[in-house]
């Protein structure tokens, strides 16, 4: 274990990894206008800044567990950041739209790599008991507050410097963390020195789910049976297909199918693509209707997400009351409600409306959004054996990347079905626009009750399920 006097600086290394993630995930969002105006993106090819992002992530981070155990989680934490900080730095250096969707991919697969292994390390370096579970609680937490502080961030990032920036930030902070890791970290590494990487199903999985999203970008526009959407549509489902014939066949799955009969994994990795299908693809719509609807300026519209971040504050410091008083699945079951709460609140915004009528909404939807993040991951551990930990966070990690992609994605196909052929966001009046944004929020708070659904059927405990989980995390 680590000596008491890095501990303080360990965690906090540690928690700057969940952070930076999670800044990285929401501070693009204000930038998107200016960068789209830059590059030349369109609506629709303007969802591939976000999409390649959470794809590589998602279809990484089974691998990244893996290679975790195999060439050891401090060195693999180590690689993983320079990984990111180099599509960061490329990112900021961008002068294309292929470019910047590659800097944007080697994020992701830096991000993959890292998440497992910052888990890994908290497990080695933090004793069992208090200690590890305090750890646990601000790693998840800065995940959850990162979310919004990206977005305040980012708008004061894009207004004085550039949207560049957005993506510089994070080159320092990354050099930063390389630097303590050696000193701070106490290596750690699987028992097992002959394990299988299964690369093919890490491959396939990725490959298949990039394809697929493409299907639900490009079939709007091109029409949903045309042979440059189908045909890669096709495709993508044959990858999936093939990655479940692999995952069963190899001695070292990336996913081992196993698992999936806990019902507390399985409803967690359910509700985080849930979660990250409707809270997560909140920013982008909020973010359209602040700069494209009221014509805020990128900093005028990160500081309209303020409340947004402080609710977040607030709702981090309440979890551990929820837990005591309704277990994981009616602390998650209240964090959906009220999501679904805010967006319906947020479908009352006028194209003559301002930043205040915002605040209400997104204020609920900030508490509601840190009583999800922490206890999905508390959920993913219940019942789960200790050396598979790893294995069980990153698939809940991965139901979250990839449901924010394919959630982006089907609204933008609902809402460009019902534009017509010919329509898009960018040439939409504004009352059009609104409109459109409010179907967005419509769909996310539809979302949102689903997750109520699943905390209830799948995370729903025994009396002595939620008693260990309160213990846990008092």
């Amino acid at each position: 274990m680590n000596s008491t006097r890095h501990k303080g600086l360990a965690l906090t290394i540690l928690a700057l990894s969940q952070l930076i993630l999670a800044l990285d995930y929401t501070i693009i969002f204000v930038a998107l206008p200016s960068l789209a105006a830059d590059l030349g993106f369109s609506a629709n090819q303007l969802q591939w800044v976000i999409s390649a992002f959470s794809l590589a992530f998602g279809g990484f981070l089974l691998i990244g567990g893996r290679l975790s155990d195999l060439l050891g989680r401090r060195r693999m934490f180590i690689i993983a950041m320079g990984i990111f900080g180099l599509g960061s730095l490329l990112g900021g250096l961008a002068d294309s739209q292929l470019f910047l969707i590659i800097a944007r991919g080697l994020q992701g697969i830096g991000g993959a790599l890292l998440s497992p292994a910052t888990l890994s390390l908290i497990m080695s370096n933090f004793e069992e008991g208090p200690e590890r579970n305090r750890a646990l609680g601000i790693w998840a937490a800065m995940g959850g507050v990162g979310m919004s502080i990206g977005l305040l961030l980012g708008g004061v990032l894009t207004s004085f410097i550039g949207w560049e920036a957005t993506f510089f930030v994070n080159v320092p902070i990354a050099i930063f963390v390389i630097i303590l890791a050696p000193i701070t970290l106490v290596e750690s590494k699987a028992a097992s020195a002959k394990r299988h990487f299964d690369a093919i199903g890490a491959i396939s999985v990725t490959a298949g789910m990039i394809l697929i999203v493409n299907y639900l970008i490009q079939a709007p526009v091109v029409g949903w049976i045309h042979p440059s959407a189908i045909i890669p549509g096709i495709v993508g489902a044959i990858l999936l297909l093939l990655f479940v014939v692999i995952e069963k066949r190899t001695k070292d799955p990336l996913i081992p199918f196993r698992l999936f009969r806990i019902r507390s994994l399985t409803g967690a990795a359910i509700t985080a693509a849930l979660f990250s299908a409707s809270f997560g693809t909140l920013y982008y719509f909020l973010t359209l209707y602040t700069q494209e609807v009221l014509h805020y300026s990128a900093i005028q519209s990160g500081l309209s997400f303020l409340p947004l971040t402080i609710s977040a504050f607030v709702g981090a410091k309440l979890i551990n009351k929820m837990l005591a008083k309704v277990g994981v699945a009616g602390t998650i079951a209240s964090g959906m409600g009220l999501g679904a709460i805010g967006f319906m609140m947020l479908t009352r915004l006028s194209e003559h409306g301002s930043a205040w009528g915002i605040i209400p909404g997104t204020v609920i939807i900030g508490i509601g959004q840190a009583f999800i993040f922490t206890t999905m991951f508390i959920a993913a551990s219940s019942g789960i054996d200790m050396k598979e930990q790893g294995v069980a966070s990153a698939i809940v990690s991965t139901g979250q990347q990839i449901g924010g992609a394919i959630g982006l994605a089907v609204i933008m196909a609902i809402i460009s079905a019902s534009l017509g052929t010919n329509a898009t966001l960018e040439t939409m009046e504004p009352s059009d626009l609104t409109g459109s944004i409010h179907m967005a929020f419509i769909i996310d708070a539809v979302t949102a009750l689903l997750g109520i659904l699943v905390s209830f059927l799948a995370l729903k405990q025994k009396n002595a399920a939620v008693v260990k989980a309160k213990s846990a995390h008092e």
